[in-house]
C-alpha cells in the first residue's frame, strides 16, 4: 500500500512490529504512549475465566456495553481520548491521498475507530477486535471516515460505490 508514515505504540510488540515495517518502507517510525492498550487495572495478567470469577458483575457490566474502569483501569472513551488526536495529528500531515500506518493494540485500535467513524461508544465493541498481525483501513468518504477493511489479512481490492 506504500505507506507515507508510520505512528505507533511505544510498548514493546507494537514498536517491533513498526520497526519491521520501517525497515522495509525506510520510514522512521513516531513512537506515541497515546498509542498503548486500554490499561486495565486489576485485570491486567488475568486470563479471561480469573477475571469472570474475581470481576463477574463488572465484566458482564462491560459486556452488556456500560461504562466499565475494568479492574479499576481505563474507560474505552478515555482510550480514544488519548488515540483518535494523535492518528488525526499524522493523518494532517500526510500528502494528498497518503497511507498513514498506525501500529498499536487491539482495544485501542477499536475504540479509535469507533471515535473517527462517529459511532457511539456502545456501539463499539460491534466493531470486534483484531487478530495479531491483521489491520483495518480507513479512508476518507464525502461525510467523513469510513471503514473500507477491518481485521483483515490481505491487501484490500477497491470497491465500487455509488458515493466515487
Amino acid at each position: 500500500m506504500g505507506p507515507d508514515a508510520v505512528v505507533a505504540s511505544d510498548l514493546k510488540r507494537a514498536a517491533a512490529t513498526a520497526a519491521e515495517l520501517a525497515a522495509i518502507t525506510g520510514h522512521t517510525v513516531a513512537h506515541d504512549s497515546a498509542l498503548r492498550e486500554t490499561y486495565a487495572g486489576e485485570w491486567q495478567g488475568l486470563t479471561h475465566e480469573e477475571i469472570v470469577e474475581r470481576y463477574g458483575e463488572q465484566y458482564a457490566a462491560w459486556k452488556r456495553g456500560e461504562p466499565v474502569r475494568r479492574g479499576g483501569g481505563e474507560l474505552e472513551t478515555e482510550v480514544a481520548d488519548r488515540a483518535a488526536p494523535v492518528v488525526l495529528e499524522h493523518a494532517d500531515k500526510l500528502p494528498e491521498g497518503g497511507t498513514l500506518v498506525v501500529v498499536s493494540h487491539g482495544g485501542t485500535i477499536r475504540t479509535t475507530i469507533g471515535r473517527l467513524l462517529g459511532l457511539e461508544a456502545r456501539h463499539w465493541e460491534s466493531l470486534g477486535g483484531l487478530s495479531n498481525c491483521c489491520w483495518s483501513v480507513l479512508g476518507e468518504g464525502a461525510r467523513g471516515w469510513r471503514l473500507l477493511e477491518h481485521n483483515a489479512g490481505t491487501l484490500p481490492e477497491p470497491v465500487l460505490g455509488d458515493d466515487d
